[in-house]
């Protein structure tokens, strides 16, 4: 295991702790509801979430608006202005109700505006859902099937529909039946190109980052040792090691005619229904034999069985297991997570290939695994999950905005923008650099003591104490609900005296009304700035 790249001689309690790496960190329901199931059974609840339960959630979904403001030029030359609050509704829509976007006379904004009410409720889910391991995995399998919202106006328009049926729906599921649902899905299909892809020859795009990115891995890529499939240990057998550029290119074969009903050409003197629907157009698939992975594949198949066999090949392979555990790992444990918890969680992902809950047994074996109870400090919060950590950490009442879309793309993560297919990072080092850090640190700072950005309120003085009466008193009790636990005397200490403006830390803590709050949003702040707060 790595060493931390922070370290305390004290560390959080099991309970901030795992919070902290199963979720976006403690808050009150949390921290009740693991003390009365216990830790094995509170993980059992999170990995079966039931949204009926989540009634703060549903609530404030229901309640909340994201705003939306443009102007633009109508097709009769005369300027329009849109300033208006609108109902969190797209994120329910099905691609056909949304699909009417995707036309030349509806402005830009109102495309791109689809993918912000996702934005603005992935923060409300992050925030005030009881079912935080859910809302951790569906950020992780967002990455790790990357799409960017800005890479075309579709993949915008479209974007409720794959963070809910494809990412949502499959994220403590079956792992063939998600790479299934990506496959087709209007996202991936305009992202990587496949929906133009047909015979003669095959747009291998899609072919690549599947292989490399959604199931075997870069590491499993051996084209730099071997060139033709025979060479491939294991190939003869239909078992090879590794991939190399012959099976992508048989593999985008394979998925040619996997399109989407955008009512383009279809190049054979028709049109494309225009409906936003997967279809699957059989002229443009190439019918011939094949070969992925040492598997061959007969001329002629039935629609569609080329592409499914070859996610079942992938999906069934012991590098596709290994790799997804890795990263499922380094997700929720630290970024170099123990070899034999990788090989652990890879085992269960092999053994659990059929089963509906298979992600979901994956993710229980290292969860419940004694490297993610124990190590802490071995993983820098990304900027998303600082962002929902110190909403839940301060109670704030949280309505997204711009303003919170900008404050986190100043922080280098824009949510679902990443432009390339990997996703954003999930290693310390891509986030600690000056430029970062500043903007970190800028965070806690505007949400608690400024409020031009108007997304966040908390009442930081009515959660504290009134009995509370010296500035030790108020700063130990921040400390203890921040983070679990008091660091050290000397950070208690500074943090006091910061409290007292200069002065005794075994002080009275007399400030009354706007003072007091001031006082307190301010030690607040700096607790957050800690680095005990910035990693997990």
């Amino acid at each position: 295991m790595q060493p931390p790249i922070f370290n305390r001689v004290n560390k959080p309690p099991a309970d901030y702790l795992l919070l902290a790496k199963l979720g976006y960190g403690a808050d009150e329901w949390s921290l009740a509801r693991m003390k009365e199931l216990g830790i094995d059974a509170y993980v059992e609840e999170q990995l079966k979430p039931d949204d009926s339960k989540d009634d703060l959630l549903n609530q404030k979904l229901s309640q909340l608006s994201y705003r939306i403001d443009y102007d633009y030029i109508d097709i009769s030359g005369n300027k329009k202005v849109v300033k208006e609050n609108r109902p969190y509704r797209l994120i329910h829509q099905s691609i056909g109700e949304l699909w009417p976007l995707y036309n030349d006379s509806v402005p830009y904004p109102e495309k791109i505006y689809v993918a912000k009410q996702v934005f603005g409720a992935t923060i409300l889910r992050g925030v005030y859902s009881k079912w935080q391991l859910r809302e951790l995995l569906a950020d992780f399998w967002h990455n790790h099937f990357n799409v960017s919202i800005n890479s075309d106006d579709r993949v915008a328009i479209a974007f409720p529909v794959y963070d809910r049926e494809v990412i949502r729906k499959n994220c403590l599921g079956n792992f063939r039946l998600m790479l299934e649902d990506v496959a087709k899905s209007v996202c991936m299909q305009f992202y990587l190109d496949n929906a133009s892809s047909k015979a003669s020859p095959a747009n291998e795009n899609y072919a690549r980052e599947l292989f490399e990115l959604h199931t075997m891995g870069a590491g499993s890529y051996l084209n730099h040792l071997y060139n033709k499939w025979r060479e491939v240990p294991g190939a003869l057998e239909g078992k090879p090691e590794g991939y190399i550029d012959e099976d992508v290119y048989e593999a985008a074969r394979a998925f040619t005619g996997w399109t989407i009903a955008d009512g383009s050409a279809d190049w054979k003197g028709g049109h494309f229904p225009n409906t936003g629907a997967f279809h699957y157009f059989e002229q443009w698939h190439d019918n011939y034999q094949k070969r992925v992975l040492g598997v061959e594949f007969s001329p002629n198949q039935a629609p569609m069985a080329d592409g499914k066999k070859v996610l079942d090949i992938l999906s069934r392979h012991p590098a596709t297991a290994r790799f997804i555990a890795q990263k499922l790992c380094i997700r929720l444990v630290a970024d170099q997570p123990d070899e034999a918890l990788v090989a652990k969680a890879a085992k269960e992902f092999l053994e659990s290939t059929d089963q509906p809950d298979q992600i979901a047994r994956v993710v229980r074996v290292i969860a419940l695994s004694e490297e993610c109870r124990n190590t802490w400090g071995n993983k820098m919060k990304r900027p998303l999950e600082l962002m929902i950590s110190t909403f839940r950490a301060v109670k704030a009442e949280v309505v997204p905005n711009d303003n919170l879309l900008w404050t986190l793309l100043q922080m280098g993560q824009q949510p679902f923008a990443w432009p390339t297919p990997d996703g954003y990072p999930d290693y310390s080092a891509h986030w600690i650099n000056a430029e970062m850090l500043l903007r970190r640190w800028n965070f806690p700072l505007n949400v608690l003591n400024y409020d031009w950005h108007k997304y966040a309120t908390t009442d930081l003085s009515g959660l504290t104490p009134e009995q509370l009466r010296t500035n030790r008193d108020v700063t130990q009790y921040w400390l203890k609900r921040i983070l679990g636990y008091l660091p050290s005397a000397e950070t208690v200490k500074e943090l006091s005296v910061y409290l007292a403006d200069g002065g005794r830390p075994d002080g009275d803590f007399k400030w009354k009304g706007t003072y007091r709050n001031e006082k307190i949003s301010w030690l607040v702040s700096a607790i957050l700035l800690l680095p005990d707060f910035q990693v997990r």
